[in-house]
């Protein structure tokens, strides 16, 4: 006992100065909520203050139970992985899905039936709309994103998540973006930009949580015992360093004061326009493509016990996707005041993306040569291939709808729709779904899933809304436009709006369907997922995942 007092255990630099400035932070959101303009900002100023509350009593009683030192890095010569903020992530990944999916069929219900809208203000159209985008961009793929991106790095590295408050402060500090975002947009709280609704202190939040991120991630790279960088790592390094300038980008502005949510953005007219497509095609390009490539480029191979089939092809892959991606933007500006050279320039750029795309994709699906028997009997790659069919389908799809003359046909109309599901449920959910597959039992020590069985279901479940909502909105989209640009004999229009709106009634309840059975799939999976955790029976340490190519 007298060695263990004489030892001392001191609270570190580090604890104690996060805890001071997140006390310092509490203390100032008071301020702030004790005089904001709007009950609105002042109940997200009392979030953010209880939030550094919570972060200096975590900061405490960690340090009350953790032991002398720091954990070590190592343990007999083998990393000492850190894995909770992994489990955090992937866990809350997987309930902001199920939340995610859900808002987004009532959305669709509401558009095929209005009256669902109760005439409450709260969750009119407008406002869940938003809400259902961020939640499964940012709120389940975002966790996903940070849970693979924390779990490859330390793998394919062999080294242990750089710092120790770090990790937990940008997983935390994330959700509680997603929690002020997504309240925001109920509240009525919205500075109206595509995928960057949330206003500026929410902004400024997120810069400081993203910078923590790639801070973390370079620093572990930094620590690595293994000197290749592996592919993985480059795609992850370039979805969070392009994000951060695109964020930072398009989010300039100007609050009115402190005390008010409101703020104005330092672009305007067709400058604001084109910032705004800058930042929303490539938050497609490397938020929802990037990334997920780092995704496969680690999990698929993985899963099918194969090497990268051409890692040269992969390096290619990445040069090209990163220089060509950021141009395409102009695209979703064509036939407005954007000049129309700049509107050629994104219409360029988006065809000659589809040779990288498709590299990547044959990539993709030739790593599984010599393993194709594996599809049979294995639910969770058969799901990842999949998923990179829809990638390559999508990345087909885009380019073409970007070229002029087919932009003229399915610009505002549903085919769009269509086009960015095939890519988010059929690309982005899927590849995310077969990643927590296989990392969740890896990073609780289990011997596999609790259920194959349970992930056919999803698969084939989720498959099919996949199905039924593309092909919904694809039928409706092109019935728009052409309904749109018919004329009559004597130069009329021959339709009226509203009977453009009752002919997409019977395809908008088909995209509910779809979307019912989509969530239907995620519940099934969050069972699955739940009771993979809570079982008793661990893998021996024999049972750990063998290390993938490359690491």
């Amino acid at each position: 006992m007298a060695q263990n007092i004489s030892s001392g255990k001191r609270i570190t630099l580090g604890e104690g100065g996060t805890a001071l400035v997140f006390a310092v932070f509490a203390l100032f959101c008071l301020v702030v909520a004790a005089n904001a303009h709007t009950a609105a900002y002042a109940f997200h100023a009392i979030i953010f203050s209880a939030a550094g509350v919570g972060a200096v009593f975590l900061i405490f009683s960690n340090y009350a139970r953790r032991g002398d030192a720091l954990p070590a890095l190592t343990i007999g010569g083998k990393p000492n992985y850190n894995y909770g903020p992994v489990k955090f992530t992937a866990i809350a990944a997987m309930i902001w899905g199920v939340a995610g999916f859900l808002v987004g069929v009532i959305a669709a219900l509401q558009l095929a039936f209005p009256v669902i809208n109760f005439d409450l203000p709260w969750i009119s159209f407008g406002r869940l709309r938003p809400l259902h985008t961020s939640a499964v961009i940012f709120a389940f793929g975002g966790n996903v994103l940070i849970a693979t991106a924390f779990y490859v790095v330390q793998r394919t590295s062999r080294a242990r998540l750089a710092g120790y408050l770090s990790p937990w402060f940008v997983v935390l500090g994330y959700n509680l973006f997603i929690v002020i975002a997504g309240t925001g947009y109920l509240l009525g709280i919205t500075q109206s930009k595509e995928y960057a609704e949330p206003e500026w202190y929410a902004d400024l939040w997120l810069t400081v949580v993203w910078v923590a991120f790639l801070l973390v991630y370079l620093a572990t790279l930094m620590r690595r015992t293994e000197p290749h960088i592996y592919v993985a790592n480059w795609f992850y390094l370039a979805f969070i360093i392009t994000i951060a300038v695109l964020h930072l980008g398009n989010n300039a502005a100007i609050p009115v004061s402190v005390f008010s949510p409101k703020s104005y953005i330092v672009w305007s007219g067709v400058q604001d326009a084109m910032v705004q497509w800058w930042y929303g095609h490539n938050a497609v390009g490397f938020f929802l493509t990037a990334g997920f490539l780092g995704i496969m480029y680690y999990f698929v191979p993985k899963r099918a016990d194969r090497p990268v089939y051409s890692y040269r092809l992969s390096i290619i892959h990445f040069w090209a996707l990163i220089f060509l991606y950021i141009w395409a933007g102009p695209h979703h500006l064509h036939y407005t005041a954007l000049p129309d050279w700049a509107q050629t320039l994104g219409m360029t750029f988006s065809v000659m993306l589809w040779m990288p795309s498709w590299g990547g994709m044959i990539n993709g699906l030739m790593t599984l040569s010599g393993a194709w028997d594996k599809l049979r009997t294995d639910p969770v790659l058969r799901m990842m291939v999949v998923s990179i069919a829809f990638y390559g389908m999508s990345t087909f799809e885009g380019p073409m709808m970007s070229i002029k003359s087919v932009n003229a046909l399915s610009h505002y109309t549903d085919w769009t729709i269509g086009h960015v599901h095939s890519g988010a449920l059929g690309w982005v959910a899927f590849v995310s779904f077969g990643a927590l597959y296989c990392v969740i039992p890896w990073v609780y020590n289990r011997k596999g899933l609790y259920s194959l069985k349970l992930v056919n279901w999803h698969f084939w479940i989720a498959t099919l809304g996949i199905v039924l909502y593309i092909t919904a909105m694809w039928v409706s989209g092109i019935l728009q436009g052409l309904m749109w640009r018919a004329y009559t004999s004597l130069g009329f229009l021959e339709y009226s709006f509203i009977e453009t709106v009752e002919a997409m009634h019977p395809f908008y309840v088909i995209r509910a369907l779809g979307g019912v059975l989509f969530l239907l799939g995620s519940l099934i999976m969050a069972w699955n997922i739940y009771k993979t955790i809570t079982a008793t029976e661990a893998a021996s340490p024999a049972g750990e995942a063998a290390l993938a190519p490359a690491e």
